[in-house]
């Protein structure tokens, strides 16, 4: 018999396999496969005899994982998931697409954007595609994407971007006719509120409430997009809460000023996530935001 190389049993029994084990069904594993379910089922007895080890527990109503297939499941997709990801970088390569990096509108319009003319004075020879998009569930797959949320949550090659902070902003000629004395006398001010719940965005409730106040607010001005949201306030329409990274420019052209001295830490990240398959490219383009989001911190990394 001919020696295999790694000392593997055949990998369509491999394949086979996982794919059973992964649907906990002989059945599904064959329609995914194109193959019939005897077909998959003799190929994991064959694996079973090579290995002496019981994969699965076979009954009336199915099949279940024993906790030795549980463990090669587990290995198996490891190693699968490295191949995939290999085989995703030398097509990303071969295709010579350039760089995608995914941001929300108000990423993008805000801080991203700006960003990226800097770079292409420096990298004029990496072309980067931006996907602006605030639903990314529904969104195409990219190399780069900048997330709002929890890092600690976040799965993969994921690093720091910034920490921001929060402040009440609105345009000068609000602030002069809107007296601020004390956080309760928001109640009391228009107020432009953020209604998009699934993004993690901190709300005028929450913000008043940790600096005092826990009473109730002015209905204002409502939108699900944050770049509306700023170009309201910039309309003297009311006040908005302004993400520090987000409104830097705004503030420093004096088109928004702070309507109350304290702002809060955020309680989510920014960070910029390299999804698998990603080019060298996107690596450059990866690293440089990172410098230019903070040149003293490189990013911390979470991989």
């Amino acid at each position: 018999m001919a020696i295999r190389p790694y000392n593997l049993p055949p990998l369509s029994a491999l394949a086979s396999f996982e794919a059973a084990a992964r649907h906990v069904s002989f059945k599904a594993a064959a329609q995914e496969l194109n193959v019939t379910p005897a077909a998959v089922s003799h190929q994991v007895k064959a694996l079973e005899t090579e290995l002496r080890q019981v994969l699965f527990r076979r009954n009336h109503r199915g099949v279940e994982l024993t906790e030795t297939g549980a463990y090669l499941l587990v290995a198996l997709q490891r190693g699968f998931e490295e191949i995939s990801d290999a085989v995703a970088q030398l097509r990303s390569d071969a295709s010579g697409a350039g760089v995608t990096i995914r941001a929300s509108t108000a990423v993008s319009s805000q801080w991203l954007a700006p960003k990226l003319a800097e770079f292409w004075q420096s990298h004029p020879h990496i072309p980067v595609s931006q996907n602006v998009t605030d639903f990314p569930d529904q969104a195409p797959s990219c190399d780069l994407s900048i997330e709002y949320g929890l890092m600690d949550d976040a799965k993969g090659d994921v690093r720091l971007l910034f920490r921001d902070r929060i402040a009440a902003l609105g345009s000068p000629r609000f602030a002069a006719r809107h007296r601020i004395d004390t956080i309760a006398d928001f109640a009391q001010t228009p107020l432009i509120h953020m209604d998009m719940p699934a993004t993690g965005w901190t709300h005028w409730s929450d913000w008043c409430k940790e600096l005092g106040y826990d009473g109730p607010l002015g209905g204002g001005y409502r939108v699900n997009n944050y770049v509306i949201a700023l170009q309201a306030a910039q309309g003297d329409m009311g006040a908005v809460l302004g993400w520090g990274g987000l409104t830097g420019s705004l503030m420093s052209s004096g088109a928004l000023v702070k309507l109350w001295p304290e702002d809060l830490p955020s309680p989510r990240e920014f960070y910029i996530k390299l999804h698998p398959g990603a080019t060298r490219q996107a690596v450059i383009v990866r690293d440089w935001l990172l410098k230019c989001a903070d040149p003293e911190n490189p990013g911390v990394a979470l991989v």
